[in-house]
C-alpha cells in the first residue's frame, strides 16, 4: 500500500512538472515571437505615422487646387473624403503586410473583397446612405444653403456628409435626414432660382365690374416694391364662390420663405387698400334662408 501511494505521488509530480515545462515552453515561444515581431510592429507604426502625415499634406494640396476652381462645397467634401480614404487604405495595407509577411497584396485584396461582401449585407442601410451621399454630392442641384422640402421636411441645407444631410427647419430645429431618403424621394428645391412665383386669392362682390376690379388689383400689386413687375403680374377671375367672385393674383418675388411671406403681406395690404379706395366691396360669406310658406313678420314683431 505504501509503495503504491508513493508511486502515484511521484507520477502526479511528474505530470505537474511536465505541464509547467510545457507552459514555460509556450511562454518562451510567445516571448520569442513577440521579440521577432517587434521590429515589424515598430515599422508598421512608423508607416501609419507617415500615412497620417501624407493625409494632411494631400488634403492641403487638394484644398489649394479646389480653391482655384468654382467647385461646390459638397463636392469639395467628397473629394477630401475620398483622398483621405484612399491614402489610409494604402497605408493600412502596407502596414499589415509588414507585420504579417505571409500576406501578399493579392491575398489581402481578395480577403477585403470577401469581407466587404459580408459587411455589405450586415450594414446595408449604412452603405446605401453612403452611396446616396456620394451621388448627392456629385449632382449639380441641391447645394448647401438651399431651402428644400422632402417628405414633409422643409428647411435649409446646412451640411452634407456621406451618411446624412443636416436640414435646419424654418422654426430653428435641425433634422438629420438619411441621404437615401433625399436620393430616392422627390425633393423640391425652393431656392433653386433667385425668384419664384407667389399667389393669393382676392374676392369681390357679385355686383362689381370685374374688369374694373382686375385693373385696380393689378395697379395695386404693381406698386409693391418687392414685386418684380418685369416678369408680369397675373390677375385671373378663377371661381364663382358662395358670396364673391374670386381673382387669383400671381406675381414674382424672392424665392426664400421669408421673401415670400413679406411680399404676400405687402400685396394683401395693397390690394385691400386699393379696393377700399375704389369702393369695391370684399364680401364676407352671406347666408340666405328660404321658407316654403310666408313668415308672419308682423305678428312676430307684435309678440
Amino acid at each position: 500500500m505504501t509503495i503504491t501511494a508513493s508511486a502515484g505521488a511521484e507520477q502526479g509530480l511528474e505530470q505537474t512538472f511536465d505541464t509547467l515545462a510545457t507552459l514555460q515552453d509556450q511562454l518562451t515561444g510567445m516571448a520569442d515571437g513577440a521579440v521577432r515581431a517587434l521590429p515589424g510592429l515598430v515599422i508598421a507604426l512608423v508607416i501609419l505615422f507617415v500615412t497620417w502625415i501624407a493625409v494632411k499634406i494631400a488634403l492641403r494640396a487638394a484644398t489649394r487646387v479646389m480653391d482655384r476652381t468654382d467647385m461646390r462645397p459638397s463636392l469639395r467634401n467628397l473629394v477630401r473624403t475620398l483622398v483621405k480614404l484612399a491614402i489610409w487604405l494604402l497605408g493600412l495595407m502596407v502596414a499589415l503586410i509588414v507585420v504579417m509577411p505571409g500576406l501578399t497584396p493579392a491575398s489581402l485584396i481578395a480577403g477585403l473583397g470577401i469581407g466587404a461582401v459580408a459587411i455589405g449585407f450586415a450594414f446595408q442601410d449604412i452603405f446605401e446612405n453612403f452611396l446616396a451621399g456620394v451621388l448627392i454630392m456629385l449632382r449639380e442641384k441641391m447645394r448647401i444653403g438651399d431651402v428644400i422640402e422632402c417628405e414633409g421636411i422643409t428647411g435649409k441645407v446646412e451640411h452634407i456628409t456621406l451618411r446624412e444631410t443636416y436640414v435646419r427647419k424654418l422654426s430653428g430645429e435641425v433634422t438629420l435626414v438619411p441621404n437615401s431618403m433625399l436620393f430616392k424621394n422627390p425633393v423640391e428645391i425652393l431656392t433653386d432660382e433667385v425668384q419664384r412665383r407667389h399667389e393669393v386669392v382676392a374676392g369681390v362682390s357679385y355686383d362689381t365690374d370685374l374688369d374694373h376690379a382686375a385693373e385696380v388689383i393689378r395697379k395695386a400689386v404693381e406698386g409693391v416694391e418687392e414685386v418684380d413687375t418685369d416678369k408680369g403680374i397675373d390677375v385671373f377671375a378663377c371661381e364663382f364662390n358662395s358670396s364673391s367672385v374670386d381673382f387669383k393674383v400671381r406675381w414674382w418675388a424672392g424665392s426664400k420663405p421669408r421673401d415670400g411671406h413679406e411680399s404676400r403681406d405687402r400685396v394683401i395690404r395693397a390690394v385691400k387698400r386699393a379696393l377700399d379706395d375704389a369702393g369695391i366691396e370684399i364680401p364676407f360669406p352671406y347666408i340666405t334662408h328660404t321658407f316654403k310658406e310666408a313668415v308672419p313678420l308682423g305678428k312676430a314683431a307684435e309678440s
